[in-house]
């Protein structure tokens, strides 16, 4: 597969593309979005289908912005997609010919079915989720990927999307009644299958409904991949967002580009909730473009990352990590000591792969400056750590490594997250092994580390000489009066 990969999705309101870099085999990161508002269907849905010579001009001015940006970074391999706008018009093989013509671009028209698919493959893969049915409202069409233990199982695909419905009622001012009977029509044709208490929401409409949830609830980490909420806590904003005139929709929360897709948006929403029974939205920042990717990246592998592998972690280390071997044995160290000290200290298990991270990323921030490179550590963790993590996971890790030199983590540091994080008890807890094991191998030495712990005194077994380990000892602040002893 090429270095740097770009990937172009041509939806029904907008056009979007994404360039992203291999740092490994699995490791990736975006290195630049671009996003053109096309509007490729506009006066589509009322002229039978067919594509409007403005809106196809729009969309060539895009493209061509897009290729002139994917050549600057020099991208050898280039993915493009078109979705329900494009494959719902009779005159769709004008416009593919026409963009070949004047760009030497292929597009590939996908079906829905393939659409929801490679939405369920993003969600699937860069989701801390097991089993949902994810939601992608379009502009012309709504997918949805039924996914089982982390593999899609079914897809479906509706046609009822944010501009299609804009023209076909809002637009016409007709009562919102009428548009409520055409969802729950195109609902009737839905699997019975598709029944799940945790929703994924995809695409701009979701994230854009996600984010003025995230603002009035002053959720403390504004970050949209992942951020979870309740239908029963939000059902009423939906439905006020839906039923809203469209002056006062700015007061929710909604920005200005989304104010005339937002209440057909959110009625599909709330209905398509409604019909899966869902109790939990999880939202996505990645869709079809990184499911596009993905399936090129993992065709070898079934699909899936390999059983715990994490590619945000993986492209953090090959990126910013100067000695992985040292950061591994530091990793190492962490989880023995974790080991020694979970059950005198009530230490949760499921906690130890959030120290391992921790401790294996705790140097990343070195290359910026070492001085502070526990704050620029935490920092890029807090940016970067996006696929595969909880808000929960991301703040605890970024906190791990924000205190990993010498002090436990201060309240004027935690105090905003302290809904997210553990107790404070684990939390010193999980600090102070962090640092110890920064400590014992801070002569860069590697080797495996053996620790126990008996009668409050925690000795160290390690392979190599601890002279300056030991002295830096008596500098760690520790959550509770214990003895370490190295042998």
């Amino acid at each position: 597969m090429a270095k740097r990969t770009a990937v172009i999705d041509i939806g029904s309101n907008s056009a979007r593309m994404v360039v992203y870099e291999r740092t490994s085999r699995y490791g990736f990161y975006l290195l630049n979005e671009t996003r053109s508002r096309v509007r490729i269907s506009e006066g589509a849905y009322e002229k039978k289908g067919y594509l409007q010579p403005a809106a196809m001009e729009r969309a060539l001015q895009a493209l061509s912005q897009f290729l002139t940006i994917s050549k600057s970074y020099k991208v050898r391999k280039t993915l493009c997609v078109a979705t329900s706008a494009v494959r719902d018009a009779p005159n769709k093989k004008e416009f593919l010919k026409l963009v070949y013509d004047r760009l030497g671009l292929k597009i590939k028209v996908i079906e829905g079915d393939k659409e929801a698919y490679l939405g369920g493959v993003a969600a699937a893969n860069l989701l801390p989720i097991e089993s949902a049915v994810t939601i992608d409202i379009g502009g012309g069409s709504t997918e949805l990927a039924l996914i089982e233990n982390r593999r899609v199982k079914s897809v479906f695909s509706l046609n009822i999307g944010t501009v299609r419905l804009k023209e076909l009622f809002f637009d016409k001012k007709a009562p919102i009644e009428e548009a409520e009977e055409y969802i729950t029509d195109a609902l009737k044709s839905l699997p019975t299958e598709f029944k799940e208490s945790v929703a994924v929401g995809i695409g701009g409409t979701i994230r854009a409904l996600s984010k003025a949830i995230l603002q009035r609830n002053h959720h403390t980490i504004e970050k949209i991949h992942a951020f979870r909420y309740t239908l029963e806590d939000e059902r009423k904003f939906l439905k006020k967002v839906a039923y809203a005139p469209i002056l006062k929709l700015s007061k929710y929360g909604i920005k200005k580009d989304r104010l005339d897709t937002i209440r057909p948006g959110a009625l599909i929403f709330l209905k398509v909730l409604e019909k899966l029974s869902a109790k939990e939205v999880i939202t996505s920042g990645a869709g079809v473009r990184e499911g596009l990717f993905l399936s090129d990246l993992l065709r070898n592998s079934n699909g899936l990352f390999p059983a715990n592998f994490n590619p945000s972690v993986r492209s953090l280390q090959d990126r910013f990590c100067s000695d992985t071997k040292l950061a591994s044995n530091i990793a190492s160290t962490a989880s023995a000591i974790f080991d020694a000290l979970k059950k005198p200290f009530n230490l949760p298990e499921e906690l130890k792969r959030h120290l391992h991270i921790a401790a294996k990323l705790s140097q990343i921030g070195v290359r910026l400056d070492f001085y502070a490179y526990h704050k620029h550590s935490a920092y890029m963790i807090m940016n970067d750590l996006d696929y595969g993590f909880t808000h929960e996971d991301m703040i605890l890790i970024a906190t791990l490594i924000r205190f990993h030199k010498r002090r436990l983590p201060k309240e004027s540091f935690t105090k905003p997250y302290k809904e997210l994080l553990p107790n404070e008890e684990t939390l010193f807890w999980l600090s102070y092994i962090v640092s110890l094991a920064q400590t014992v191998h801070m002569s860069r030495a590697y080797g495996k580390v053996e620790a126990e712990y008996r009668a409050d005194v925690l000795t160290l077994k390690t392979p190599f000489d601890t002279y300056l380990a030991r002295e830096r000892l008596k500098e760690l602040e520790k959550p509770a009066p214990i003895a370490v002893r190295f042998e």
